[in-house]
Parts: structure tokens; C-alpha cells; sequence
């Protein structure tokens, strides 16, 4: 891959897959069985500048290209753990893509700078228990009284909604207004009226994934975010990045279960031979082989294309669509070849075949992919934001 890769990326990879292989891996089956990522590998990511990699160096981020968050999500994937990917990335690549994107100075140096240096870390708060993918369908409000916005409402969902220092969440500053209406706050943790409730979860085990309650929360007007009632605006720029890396995240897992079949059908005799001797086997490697290699080089010319400002929202719900699809099918195939081991808990495999399952429905369901992509190719839908 060097016309992605430079000799700095792989560098850089084999550093970061060695700062893994050191202070996360021989951890993770305890932070699975946690329900949580302790506070002091978010610190020791930080200290090696992780959560600084698409961050101005002004804030103590590095600026690099995107290439290099793009190996920072491949190799969480091959943690076999999306819990632990999930609470990871949702803080540089969720909460502080909006700060960086629309907060101002006080808010930077408030919330943007420690978190890059792993003090503190955050969470993005939109979706509802009503509304599911539908944003404008929010009903959580804020509503001005002086120098302050009073929220009342809930979100659902929210990964790192119990453990995190701060929040970024999206209300209704307008009601009456629907998408046009909605602003963006930050969070105190410790704000009178938040609560959370944790959340039990299929699979991620290791994030905590939380339902929030606002119950007259008061927030300083300096804890707006951006402008009043541009909110909904922001949220649809950042879609397409999330969106993206839950592709890139789809894809990466979907080539380490792979890798780790290819190895135990390297050492799995049956009837008398090895089962990669088998062309049912074989034939079945061959066309996973094939879709990931094919979902692989779209998804690097789209991160490509992303690093240089290009709109890629239709191109970004396809690739989440096809990759997390993929990652879907491949877990379950490659379980398949472990036999009655792969539904053993002590076997890689059950945790991938757990984890996959919520790439097609996080970050927008497949149904919801599908409806964005025909409505930019039918109806000539275009979500491009006119910010003034």
C-alpha cells in the first residue's frame, strides 16, 4: 500500500501496533469484563499524542494527514475489541472533530487542549430514544433564560456517555424551527441535573454506552457551540467522518478475522489433512480475500479524497454500507471454520461475531445509508451545509 503508505506511516504503525501490543492488549479481556476503559490508558494515549493526530499543533495536537488516523482505527480493530475502538475513537474522532471545527478560543483551551493531552475525554450526545437516525425529529430543548440555557430532555446510546468528562449535545433552541433549529452545547459532567444510566449491550462490552437524562440542566451561553440553531449543519458535516471511519473500522476487523482463520486453518486437522486443504474452505477465503481487498481500496481513495476537503457524504454511506455489510459476513464465515470452537467465548471469533453486528446498525443503519444514497443519486439531494 505505499501510495498511501509512506515509510513515516508504517513508522508510525508499528510504533502505535507495539504501544498496543504493550499497554492495551494484555488488558482487554479484563476491560471487557469491566464494561469499561480505565482512565489511565486514556492518559497514556494522550502523553504519545493519539488523540492529537487531525489537531493543531497550537493545541498540542501533530496536524499529520489522515492517513495516520486511518492506521490509528486499523489497529484498534485488531484488538478484537470494538468496546474498547468505540470509546477510543469516539473522543478525538466524535467530540473533538467539533471542537475543533466550530469552538472558539475559550472552549479550546478549555476542553480541546486537555483532551488532546488525554486529561480529560468526551462524548457526542444526538441521538434520542424517539428518534433514532431522524436528528430533526430531536426533542431535548434549551431554552434561554439569561445567561444561561435550561436542557430538558434525554439522548440514548451515547458511547462514553457515563465516564466522560464533558459532552457535546445537540438540542432544540427553536422548536418550532424542526432541523433549522437545533444548537450545539457542551457539558459539564458535573452539571446539576445530568444523569446516565449504563447501558447493557450485546457486544462492545468494553465501552460504556450510556442513556442520559436532563433534568433542568443549567449551561453557560459561553458553552455554545458554534452559532444558535446551526447545529443540524454541523452534525451532517461530520456524518460523513464518522461514517468513514466505521468503514475503515469494518474493514480493518473483517482482514484481522481473516487472518486470525487463515492461522487456525493452518493448524486445524480434520480426516487427516489440514481444513485450509479443503476447497470449500479455500474457495470461501478466496471471495472474502477479494471483497475486502476491493472494500479496502475504495475506502483509502475516499480517506484520500476526504484529507483533500472533498464532499464525499454519498460516497462515505456507501462505503459504511458495504464495509460493515462485509465485517458482518466475514465474522460469521470465519467463525464457521472454527467449528464448535468459535462459539466458545476463550476463541477470538465469538467476540468479532458480537462486535461486527453493530456496524450496520451505529452511526446510521444500513436502511438509513441506502436512503441518503438515493436521495443524492434520484432525487438529486445534495447536503451541503451554507454556513454564513
Amino acid at each position: 500500500m505505499n501510495y498511501y503508505f509512506k515509510e513515516d506511516h508504517q513508522i508510525f504503525r508499528q510504533s502505535l501496533r507495539d504501544f498496543f501490543d504493550r499497554e492495551v492488549r494484555p488488558h482487554i479481556d479484563e476491560w471487557e469484563e469491566q464494561r469499561k476503559v480505565p482512565r489511565f490508558i486514556w492518559e497514556k494515549m494522550g502523553k504519545m499524542g493519539y488523540f492529537g493526530l487531525m489537531q493543531e499543533e497550537k493545541y498540542g495536537g501533530s496536524n499529520l494527514d489522515f492517513f495516520y488516523s486511518v492506521i490509528f482505527s486499523e489497529e484498534i480493530a485488531r484488538l478484537n475489541s470494538g468496546g474498547f475502538g468505540a470509546s477510543i475513537g469516539a473522543h478525538p474522532f466524535l467530540a473533538m472533530t467539533h471542537l475543533k471545527a466550530v469552538g472558539n478560543e475559550f472552549q479550546k483551551e478549555k476542553y480541546l487542549r486537555p483532551g488532546i493531552a488525554g486529561k480529560i475525554f468526551g462524548c457526542l450526545a444526538i441521538t434520542e430514544p424517539f428518534g433514532g437516525s431522524d436528528v430533526a425529529a430531536m426533542r431535548t430543548t434549551a431554552v434561554r433564560e439569561g445567561d444561561h440555557y435550561i436542557v430538558n430532555g434525554s439522548k440514548t446510546f451515547i458511547t462514553n456517555g457515563v465516564l466522560s468528562d464533558f459532552l457535546i449535545v445537540a438540542v432544540k433552541t427553536n422548536p418550532s424551527a424542526k432541523s433549522a433549529g437545533i444548537s450545539m452545547l457542551i457539558l459539564d459532567r458535573e452539571m446539576e441535573g445530568l444523569s446516565a444510566t449504563k447501558l447493557k449491550k450485546l457486544g462492545w462490552h468494553a465501552s460504556d454506552t450510556a442513556e442520559l437524562a436532563f433534568d433542568d440542566v443549567k449551561v453557560p451561553v459561553e458553552n455554545l457551540l458554534g452559532k444558535e440553531n446551526h447545529g443540524f449543519y454541523y452534525i451532517m458535516q461530520h456524518f460523513a467522518l464518522e461514517r468513514l471511519f466505521m468503514a475503515i473500522g469494518g474493514m480493518a476487523a473483517s482482514e484481522y478475522a481473516l487472518e486470525v482463520a487463515l492461522q487456525y486453518m493452518n493448524e486445524r486437522e480434520a480426516f487427516g489433512r489440514k481444513i485450509n486443504r479443503f476447497q470449500v474452505l479455500r474457495h470461501r477465503v478466496a471471495q472474502m480475500a477479494s471483497e475486502i481487498e476491493m472494500n479496502k481500496y475504495f475506502i483509502y481513495a475516499l480517506c484520500e479524497r476526504f484529507d483533500k476537503n472533498e464532499y464525499i457524504v454519498k460516497e462515505a454511506a456507501m462505503a459504511k454500507l458495504l464495509a460493515t455489510q462485509l465485517s458482518d459476513k466475514v465474522a460469521y464465515n470465519c467463525l464457521q471454520m472454527f467449528g464448535g470452537y468459535g462459539f466458545m467465548e476463550e476463541y477470538p471469533l465469538a467476540r468479532m461475531y458480537r462486535d461486527s453486528r453493530l456496524g450496520t446498525i451505529g452511526g446510521g443503519t444500513s436502511e438509513i445509508m441506502c436512503e441518503i444514497i438515493a436521495k443524492m443519486m434520484i432525487d438529486d439531494k445534495s447536503y451541503k451545509a451554507n454556513i454564513s
